[in-house]
């Protein structure tokens, strides 16, 4: 192995691990696919090993690489928070940053702590709604930024954080256990989600009937687990009190994505591009 570790090729790396594409990895670090793999093939060669298994689905990470990701995202995390001190903080800055609800939890804790610590002189301003209420706001200038998640990974002034493959999920391993129509909760309107899981069923003619209806993902998560219904949830949030319901019709790939408004105030821009950068480093499922 290599007595040094290339930051470029780490971050590289971490990309691709989280959104299991080369493609999908090549877009957002705007580079060609072949680049991606060489970064990843230099990368293989200083640690002296197979880092990902590539299949026609995505990638996975092998061992070894599941052991670089788990030792290194403190060595980026720092990396970065170091870079960033080093910069001219902005004077002032105010930043309506909106979330959903199944990932404020993860934003909260995971992401804004280090972005509030290095840049205390920014102001943010938190709000949870459904995706497509976000992207609402968005484009009547009522948020600067918001996390969303959406059937296309292509919209404009987005960024494409991770792909993800929602699930059905019940408390138990089949329908049977469930009263008949199949007792739904459903995430409150308008919700890509929401759209996806009426579509699936409407689409395999089942009967099927709204047992919760909620903008509260931790109020979709107790209904499931206590056996009151079935839902949909990103794969990565699967919890031990859940089950996929295989039998209930696939759902499509969808994107979470990072949308920023272009009209935000001038005077907060230098404060909402740090904020987008953060984001897009520490966001994962």
């Amino acid at each position: 192995m290599s007595s040094t570790l290339d930051i470029a090729l780490l971050r590289t790396f971490h990309t691709v691990a989280h959104l299991r594409q080369f493609k999908s990895t090549a877009q957002q670090l705007h580079k060609s696919p072949a680049a991606i793999s060489v970064q990843i093939q230099r990368l293989e060669q200083a640690v002296g090993g197979r880092l990902l298994d590539r299949d026609n689905q995505g990638v996975a990470l092998t061992p070894l690489g599941r052991r670089l990701l788990a030792n290194t995202r403190e060595l980026l995390s720092v990396h970065d928070r170091t870079v960033n001190e080093l910069k001219v903080a902005p004077a002032a800055g105010r930043i309506q940053l909106g979330v959903p609800d199944e990932y404020v939890v993860h934003v909260m804790q995971d992401i804004l702590p280090a972005f509030i610590a290095a840049w205390p002189q920014v102001t943010l301003e938190i709000s949870t709604a459904p995706s497509f209420t976000l992207l609402q706001a968005v484009n009547e200038d009522r948020l600067d930024v918001a996390i969303i998640a959406h059937p296309s990974g292509r919209l404009p002034g987005g960024h494409l954080l991770q792909a993800t493959s929602p699930v059905w999920v019940g408390a138990f391993e089949g329908l049977e256990f469930y009263a008949q129509p199949i007792p739904v909760a459903l995430y409150a309107s308008p919700c890509p989600y929401r759209e996806a899981m009426i579509d699936a069923l409407d689409g395999a003619s089942l009967s099927w009937r709204p047992v919760l209806d909620t903008p509260s993902g931790a109020a979709v998560k107790a209904c499931v687990e206590s056996g009151i219904g079935v839902s949909v949830i990103d794969r990565a949030r699967l919890t031990p009190g859940m089950f996929i319901m295989h039998e209930l019709p696939a759902l499509p790939i969808h994107h979470i994505c990072l949308i920023n408004n272009p009209r935000a105030r001038m005077a907060d821009r230098a404060a909402i591009e740090l904020l987008i950068a953060s984001i897009r480093q520490k966001f994962k499922l």
